[in-house]
């Protein structure tokens, strides 16, 4: 299928092909004629296979054909925010179709007077949207459709109330889109409560084109201080272009970005306390590769979308699916090959088959093995001089030469001062526990979950 069979008008037509779209993406092919009937739609898809196209060419086609007047995209993050109205921005250029992205932490004078006069298509965060809404500065502003994007992020966020209030201020005869990763439950009953009769559509794993399939998904079994000898020399041995390192805390974040530095390697940090200006100067330097290496948060994980990023890391596993399925989202996107690896401890081992339970992850177990001699070691020879002139002979160390005596003594002087310029040392043999381990762990594990339902059965007897 082709996008001109959309029948999209002739000036979108021209922003999709400057744009370099081919053929729609799976999430497209389904959504967008839903869209174009106006009806309501609930799309669950993972984040990479299309979906702001999927609902920004068919709502800009309506503006284009002066069906629609306004519309309203709602995203839980600044910087999707300003993704999502690039995009638009870029796709409806030829239209002559004005966007604006509105966001807290900057003055509300010029997002109001753009919004009142007549901007097309206003993205929002929830936070600042629900401002502008609650003080009246913007009581013309009647989108006819309105789109939820990465609802269960904005959930997680703790904006679900905001989300609720909002849509007290919206006129009821509108179209309304909700889109979203996953669908727990909470996001199930803000569906029933803001959209009418919607149809569902659903383009996740298993689906052609989509994340899961082109994502490689690995995991290794680790002993706890293996983790940071695990994560080097896996960016070592892995063919990277961009990788997105994810953390659990901003402390380790920091910990973890000094450590890779340390050892040579282009790496940066981003996590919540760092300002808002230093985030983003982050993330454009990783745009433009001046960085290769993104240590984060889950804080990157919402909406980030950047291209080729070939590798996303799990240095410590997530604390719930729904994290996991985000962040392994980063990578593989819009149909581009992709690689998620997981280091998981063996105190963690019961968190990952939960995840590949829930979320049905075909992750493969994985090991390295290598040798690793650490190199010569580089010697200030003026240091050396002056230390062996100035210590004291100990008395071992003449016991000890005399226990040498059959060596030719030139020699032996050399053998000593060589040792130390090489340091033989082996760090490690092998990242990761093979197969029969790792069965024999799973099998411990199910056997401790049948133990667990047997003891509460009983419990529920008594």
């Amino acid at each position: 299928m082709k996008f001109n069979e959309f029948n999209f008008h002739k000036d979108l037509l021209k922003g999709v092909k400057i744009a370099g779209f081919k053929e729609p993406s799976p999430i497209q092919v389904k959504v967008i004629p839903i869209i174009e009937n106006g009806k309501d739609l609930v799309a669950q898809a993972h984040t990479g296979t299309g979906k702001t196209a999927g609902f920004g060419l068919p709502l800009m086609d309506k503006i284009a054909k002066k069906e629609i007047e306004r519309a309203l995209v709602i995203t839980p993050t600044r910087e999707l925010a300003t993704q999502v109205s690039d995009e638009l921005y870029h796709l409806g250029r030829f239209c002559g179709i004005r966007t604006i992205t509105v966001y807290g932490g900057v003055g509300y004078g010029r997002q109001i007077a753009l919004i009142n006069k007549g901007v097309q298509i206003v993205v929002a965060t929830p936070g600042r949207l629900k401002d502008l809404y609650k003080k009246g500065k913007i009581d013309s502003f009647n989108p006819e459709i309105v789109v939820l994007d990465e609802a269960d992020e904005i959930l997680d966020m703790g904006f679900l109330e905001d989300i609720k209030e909002i849509f007290e201020y919206i006129p009821q005869n509108r179209q309304t889109l909700l889109f979203s990763a996953t669908m727990p439950e909470p996001i199930k009953e803000l569906a029933n409560e803001i959209l009418t009769n919607p149809q569902f559509i659903s383009v996740l794993a298993g689906d052609d084109g989509t994340t899961n399939n082109v994502i490689e998904q690995f995991y290794y079994v680790i002993d706890e201080s293996q983790r940071d000898e695990a994560i080097v020399k896996l960016l070592e041995t892995e063919d990277i272009d961009k990788s997105i390192i994810f953390c659990r805390m901003k402390r380790e974040v920091d910990r973890l970005t000094e450590h890779l530095q340390a050892m040579g390697f282009n790496a940066s940090g981003l996590h919540g306390d760092l300002e808002q200006m230093d985030r983003e100067e982050i993330i454009k330097a990783y745009r433009r590769g001046e960085s290769k290496i993104m240590v984060a948060t889950d804080v990157a994980s919402r909406g980030l979308d950047v291209k080729k990023v070939t590798h996303v890391f799990n240095f410590h596993i997530p604390f719930d699916p729904q994290s996991y399925v985000h962040r392994i989202g980063r990578t593989g996107r819009a149909g581009k090959k992709g690689k998620a690896i997981t280091l998981v401890s063996t105190d963690e081992f019961k968190e990952l088959q939960r995840i590949q339970k829930e979320v049905g992850a075909d992750m493969q177990l994985a090991t390295i093995e290598f040798k690793d001699y650490s190199e010569d070691r580089a010697i200030d020879f003026e240091l050396l001089e002056s230390s062996v002139r100035d210590v004291t002979i100990h008395d071992s160390a003449v016991d000890f030469i005399d226990s040498m005596e059959d060596m030719d003594y030139h020699e032996f002087v050399e053998r000593v001062v060589s040792l130390l310029f090489v340091d033989k040392k082996i760090s490690i043999s092998k990242i990761g526990y093979g197969e029969d381990s790792v069965r024999s762990m799973i099998e411990s594990y199910y056997d401790e979950q049948k133990v667990a339902r047997k003891s509460n059965r009983k419990g529920k007897r008594r």
